[in-house]
């Protein structure tokens, strides 16, 4: 087994809390499917607690909650734990780079996993066009300014506060689950098809299509981590550029400060020359291990602020759900 992981490498410690992580969201999502169906059955199913964990989920009415607490100082009592996580994966972006990407989203460990299948079945992933890829870069910030634009700007502070009160929002988790467990044609479509692409193209969903990750990517570049090269000891072999799943030109370039840089340190975990690739805090170089120490604690401690702070269950009473979980299938049509 230790030939296999080597855990003096920070990149094997972080694909362990990726599939950790993943295993742990597939497990809130089953705890909230039983919770759910027993509201949806009339009690007749078993009753389960419910995950606050599941508001991770819910990003856009994060951004809503977030407007609303910066404008009003009302911090949303509804989803809290959607608002907490937010600004959790804000603060990691901020301070450790895109480590919400690498070590965290479901979703990337997911379109991780496609595009090593791709390398099994084809020996490579094939690569866009470099114009038309950094055309296609450009559909997430936009989407990313769509989303900005309509609840920053667009929508007024009592819009906001009559959204966080109405019975769509308190219940928007169901609609999340209905939407994975209830999915229709067009939705089973789209994602078999992003699934494909991933296979061929390293993380398409990442680079190309995910708000998220574009917000986490223009805050990442203010991070005082950098994943920096020391010329003197390079020896030019090009072998971190070819690992990068993010298709940074690591080997030409003296620190990384590209948005797209998750802080995934597969290419500081690659290079063969001990000193000549690392990731630095401030320009001094941190050990890896270390690295993925501070995103765990970023990560907990904003978690434990959260539930310290009473912000992480619903004020929702179990009579709530009784009363809004029979409708949800009426809510938002």
């Amino acid at each position: 087994m230790n030939k296999i992981i080597n855990w003096k490498k920070a990149s094997h410690w972080r694909l362990t809390i990726q599939w950790l992580f993943l295993g742990w969201c597939l497990f809130l999502g089953v705890q909230f499917g039983l919770f759910v169906r027993h509201f949806e059955t009339a009690g007749q199913a078993g009753y389960y607690s419910r995950p606050p964990g599941v508001e991770g989920f819910l990003p856009i009415g994060a951004l809503v909650s977030l407007k609303t607490w910066l404008f009003t100082g009302h911090f949303d009592t509804i989803h809290p734990a959607a608002l907490v996580l937010f600004l959790t994966f804000l603060a990691m972006a901020f301070l450790t780079k895109k480590s919400f990407c690498s070590f965290i989203c479901p979703v990337g460990t997911l379109s991780e996993a496609t595009w090593k299948v791709g390398i099994k079945l084809f020996d490579r992933n094939f690569r866009i066009w470099r114009g038309l890829d950094l055309f296609l870069q450009f559909a997430k910030y936009a989407l990313l300014f769509f989303f900005v634009k309509l609840i920053l700007f667009g929508m007024p502070v009592v819009a906001m506060k009559e959204f966080l009160k109405a019975p769509y929002w308190a219940i928007a988790d169901v609609k999340m689950l209905h939407f994975f467990t209830a999915m229709s044609t067009t939705s089973m479509v789209v994602i078999t098809l992003l699934s494909l692409l991933s296979v061929i193209y390293k993380n398409f969903w990442c680079r190309y299509l995910c708000p998220y990750g574009a917000l986490l990517g223009l805050l990442s570049m203010l991070s005082p981590f950098k994943v920096s090269r020391c010329q003197d000891k390079c020896i030019d072999c090009g072998l971190c550029s070819r690992v990068c799943p993010a298709q940074i030109d690591v080997q030409h370039k003296q620190q990384v400060h590209s948005p797209e840089c998750t802080g995934c340190l597969t290419c500081v975990s690659h290079c063969p020359e001990k000193g000549a690739l690392s990731m630095a805090f401030w320009k001094r170089p941190v050990p890896g291990v270390a690295f993925v120490v501070i995103v765990m604690v970023l990560f907990g401690g904003g978690v434990l602020t959260g539930m310290l702070t009473d912000h992480w269950q619903t004020s929702l009473s179990y009579d709530d759900y009784r009363k809004l979980i029979p409708m949800a299938s009426r809510l938002g049509h």
